[in-house]
């Protein structure tokens, strides 16, 4: 199941009486504990139906003993156990309440940054008793559509390149990027756009001197640029931003290898597709590949490989890491 499923059965009634949600991408664990708080109790139910737990801090004889009370003045009660993780040891003892819950009650186990053993019968009868869901990280190439969408469906807009330099600013933590578009937000006008100049002042993140644009100038064999950027990136930008950029041009130069090796090319939603990127992006691949032939990536595949290497202190002990990439792009680009 889902997470758009189980928000779309929550909001038309269909509310399961457990609800065992588990995984390393807490973003959507939240999203759904918080919604169902919010749908099926409202503000006045909530002072007397609503129960948050957390794991170290109570037993799961406790849970068992709320979760069978009654609701007061209301249809159901909804009890939260957050941090349920810290509960492992122990719950293999709520078998005998999984196996007649109670149906006026709404159980949820918030169980984060572990993966229960579903040979265990006590898991097998959660996922019977109502919704097992697992919360997966999203891959890295996954997170600018997720951003667009999560854009779009607050009202506002947002183009492919913003939506790319957010991720490449602000990672894989859904949380933390909900919360700077959140902030963005307050700063834009009703059915505003988020755009790269609004991203640098408000965020700090350049327009011009960001992964984003050197991958692009590569892309466009733009010497000139990509020089400018990395200067850039040594005067004003930490030291660990080298390792981040490594993974942005190993995953675009493998996305080359892949584009090249497309039999049909005509169809760029296809295409964007298989490369697992925004149809926006595909001309840009198209003119790269021109100017980098695939045994021109496979020895640049080489060169990121040794000077990750080098990075890491072998073989290049006494050379800093604003030089090693000033001699990596040299070498990717000539």
């Amino acid at each position: 199941m889902t997470y758009e499923k189980i928000i779309a059965d929550i909001d038309r009634g269909d509310v399961k009486p457990v609800y065992f949600l588990y995984g390393d991408e807490a973003y959507f664990i939240d999203k759904i504990s918080s919604h169902i708080e919010s749908v099926v109790l409202d503000e006045n139910a909530k002072a007397f139906n609503l129960t948050v737990l957390y794991g170290k801090d109570t037993s799961v004889e406790e849970i068992m003993l709320i979760a069978r009370r009654f609701p007061v003045m209301a249809d159901k009660q909804v009890v939260i156990v957050k941090e349920a993780q810290d509960l492992a040891r122990s719950i293999d003892k709520m078998q005998a309440y999984l196996e007649e819950p109670t149906p006026s009650t709404v159980l949820v186990f918030n169980y984060k940054y572990k993966k229960p053993d579903k040979r265990k019968k006590v898991f097998k009868l959660f996922a019977q008793a109502g919704v097992f869901f697992e919360s997966k990280k999203l891959y890295d190439s996954e997170i600018p559509s997720w951003i667009e969408s999560y854009v779009r469906e607050a009202g506002y807009g947002i183009d492919a390149k913003s939506s790319a330099i957010l991720a490449e600013y602000l990672g894989t933590d859904l949380s933390r990027i909900a919360n700077e578009i959140n902030k963005l937000k307050l700063v834009l006008p009703e059915k505003g756009s988020i755009t790269p100049e609004v991203i640098e002042k408000n965020i700090g993140v350049s327009k011009d001197y960001n992964n984003f644009e050197l991958v692009n100038a590569i892309a466009r064999n733009d010497v000139l640029k990509a020089h400018k950027i990395i200067r850039y990136f040594a005067a004003h930008y930490k030291k660990d931003y080298f390792f981040s950029l490594m993974n942005v041009l190993q995953g675009f130069f493998t996305k080359l290898l892949m584009y090249h090796a497309l039999r049909d090319k005509t169809n760029k939603y296809a295409v964007a597709k298989t490369l697992g990127i925004n149809p926006y992006f595909v001309p840009e691949y198209a003119g790269a590949a021109k100017l980098y032939p695939m045994r021109r990536i496979s020895r640049i595949v080489s060169v990121l490989r040794e000077y990750d290497m080098k990075a890491k202190g072998l073989g290049a002990r006494d050379i800093s890491l604003d030089d090693l990439l000033k001699e990596l792009i040299f070498k990717i680009m000539h």
